[in-house]
């Protein structure tokens, strides 16, 4: 596939997205692409657990879970050192501070967006909240 000829390997990623067609469609589109999800979750537990004990190269992370931050499910990846990148209505100012210069998925998004993103993730290595 062309889009996975752009990138230099197969990414394994964790999906948190608490709004069922998003995530199908971001599963997809990944899927597609020629990415492998290693995990979709929903809710706030079921992300920390897979934060935490998944195998990941890539996280995207819904801000906001059922009305709750997900803050700490970027807190636990950043401590592991996975990258991840927010997917947002409210754009990268209406994230917390602490995550200033983390890659935003503007919401609504389509797949072209989604390649683009992990274009530039592949292109720029490791993500800024990466870093130890």
């Amino acid at each position: 596939m062309e889009a996975m000829s752009l990138l230099a390997k197969k990414l394994r990623v964790l999906v948190v997205e608490d709004e069922a067609l998003i995530a199908f469609f971001i599963e997809d589109t990944l899927t597609e692409m020629g990415h492998e999800v290693g995990a979709v979750a929903s809710r706030m537990q079921e992300a920390l657990d897979a934060a935490r004990t998944g195998t990941f190269d890539l996280a995207i992370i819904d801000v906001n879970l059922d009305g709750k931050p997900s803050y700490p499910i970027a807190d636990v990846l950043k401590e592991r050192g996975i990258p991840f990148v927010f997917a947002t209505g409210y754009g990268a100012g209406g994230l917390d501070p602490k995550f200033a210069g983390t890659l935003v998925l503007a919401k609504p998004f389509a797949m072209a967006d989604i390649q683009s993103l992990l274009q530039q993730v592949s292109a720029d290595g490791p993500l800024v909240n990466a870093q130890p």
